[in-house]
């Protein structure tokens, strides 16, 4: 058997949204993950997973702690000698790319989105692109989610040996089936996403104190990432908002919302809209690349600028003008839509292609 590496921040991403690649890996090769976390190391190990805890600071640059992650990977690679190194995320993509490409150990990268780095000017901007040409350079295949990301890239000269684009890390179709639309008078609109100012909680805030009603909910799912805690619970205490915490089972929550909102500046692809999407559920989501790919504007949902509140209550009142069977309507074409396009087989099926081709 061949031995693969993958290199994530996030235990939870790997097993959420890309366990098919993880489960098709498993059928002809050892599987070794690094993880800086527990959150599903469990549900790894238990198919069949080797898991090396591996600390990480996902924030920011610190060139101390860089400096020992980049040494933890290269060890790392000289212990296990894999045949292939999958990498995902920001600082494994960079740190764990460069080190299999210095190893000349082949690579598999998945761009999951930018965040605000390229947003940045002068010498950090230039340090973010060399940092990125290092990592990326010999890469096998970069895997982008979206045009706009590849496009980026390309423009500063961030290129491997070949990319491919894929829809997100796709859907589970069985995890996240269609639910029959809630018959109920009050609306919950449903915030999905670390509560932090780059995935629009201000705005939601803001649109959540200008319609909130004893008809019209506003709901958090997920942690905060940032200090807006004492904000949630006053707001909490007035009436305003709702939170349900951090969930490791969303599709409960997305069940029993009336439309899920995604407010973000940036996205690889948004998994949150496609497994709404895939409920049933109508969303209302930031017109950036990410989003506008999984929704059509008054078919699935309805989109509005980022950081735009106004248009953000402009978009949740078309929705709360919507009759019941338009609403139920909206949610089932958004689940034809997943069915159509973002399938996760599908995704999986473009990774294992790589795989075959770099490994024989």
């Amino acid at each position: 058997m061949g031995r693969v590496l993958v290199l994530i921040n996030s235990s939870g991403g790997l097993f959420d949204f890309r366990n098919e690649f993880v489960e098709a890996l498993l059928k002809d090769h050892q599987v070794f993950v690094s993880v800086p976390d527990d959150v599903k190391t469990k549900e790894l190990t238990d198919e069949g997973c080797q898991i090396i805890k591996t600390p990480i600071n996902r924030r920011g640059i610190n060139p101390v702690e860089d400096l020992k992650l980049y040494r933890t990977y290269r060890n790392m690679m000289k212990e296990l000698k894999p045949d292939l190194v999958a990498t995902y995320t920001i600082k494994p993509n960079i740190y764990g790319g460069f080190c299999a490409g210095r190893m000349k150990i082949p690579y598999i990268t998945t761009i999951t989105g930018l965040g605000g780095a390229f947003d940045r000017t002068g010498f950090l901007l230039w340090l973010i692109i060399r940092m990125y040409r290092a990592g990326m350079k010999k890469a096998a295949c970069v895997f982008f989610q979206n045009e706009e990301n590849r496009s980026i890239f390309r423009n500063f000269g961030i290129v491997g040996q070949k990319d491919k684009l894929v829809m997100g890390s796709g859907v589970s179709l069985p995890r996240h089936p269609y639910e029959p639309y809630p018959e109920r008078e009050e609306t919950h609109f449903l915030f999905v996403g670390r509560v932090m100012k780059e995935r629009g909680i201000l705005e939601f805030l803001g649109a959540a104190k200008k319609l909130h009603s004893d008809k019209v909910f506003f709901d958090i799912l997920g942690y905060c990432d940032e200090d807006y805690q004492d904000m949630l619970a006053e707001l909490e205490k007035e009436g305003v908002i709702h939170e349900l915490g951090f969930h490791t089972q969303v599709h409960p929550y997305l069940a029993d919302a009336s439309a899920v909102v995604i407010a973000s500046f940036h996205e690889g692809m948004s998994n949150a809209l496609i497994e709404a999407a895939a409920t049933g559920r109508p969303v209302i989501a930031s017109n950036i690349s990410g989003c506008m790919e999984a929704f059509e504007e008054g078919r699935t949902g309805f989109g509005f600028t980022p950081g735009n509140v106004d248009e953000l209550v402009l978009a949740m009142k078309k929705f709360l003008n919507l009759s019941y069977e338009e609403r139920a309507a909206m949610g089932r074409a958004g689940r034809e839509k997943m069915e159509r396009e973002f399938d996760r087989k599908l995704v999986t099926g473009a990774y294992m292609e790589e795989v075959g081709r770099i490994l024989g």
